[in-house]
């Protein structure tokens, strides 16, 4: 069974960035289409970006698109999640998760077999 651990989350003001990463246990990176989620009060998990197994197809949310990168290493078995100029509206926990699916890079929180226990992100002045 595989495990995630995220890490990287904290408290920042608006206009800062953080580096979320995932660790991957117990499978190899290259089995899974990874993802990030997020979280906020009260609200439904909430498709953040996706990335295939190799790393060539990616996919964003509208609202995350022009300041947020995913990537892959594949040396650390890990993800990552580059979160630039964030805003007050980013604040939420956020989570990676696994798909076993190869064939398709999915959005859909239900599509994701393995999730991470979530780290906090703040953005507040």
């Amino acid at each position: 069974q595989v495990q995630l651990e995220e890490s990287g989350g904290g408290l920042v003001q608006p206009g800062a960035s953080l580096r979320l990463s995932c660790r991957v246990s117990g499978g190899a990176l290259s089995s899974y289409t990874m993802g990030w989620f997020r979280r906020k009060p009260g609200k439904d998990n909430e498709f953040v970006a996706a990335i295939s197994y190799h790393g060539s197809v990616i996919r964003y949310a509208p609202s995350v698109k022009a300041r947020f990168a995913i990537g892959r290493d594949e040396a650390k078995n890990a993800i990552y999640l580059q979160m630039n100029d964030l805003r007050s509206e980013d604040t939420a926990t956020y989570y990676c998760a696994a798909d076993r699916t190869l064939h398709v890079v999915r959005t859909s929180s239900s599509d994701y077999d393995n999730w991470g226990p979530g780290t906090q992100v703040t953005v507040s002045s």
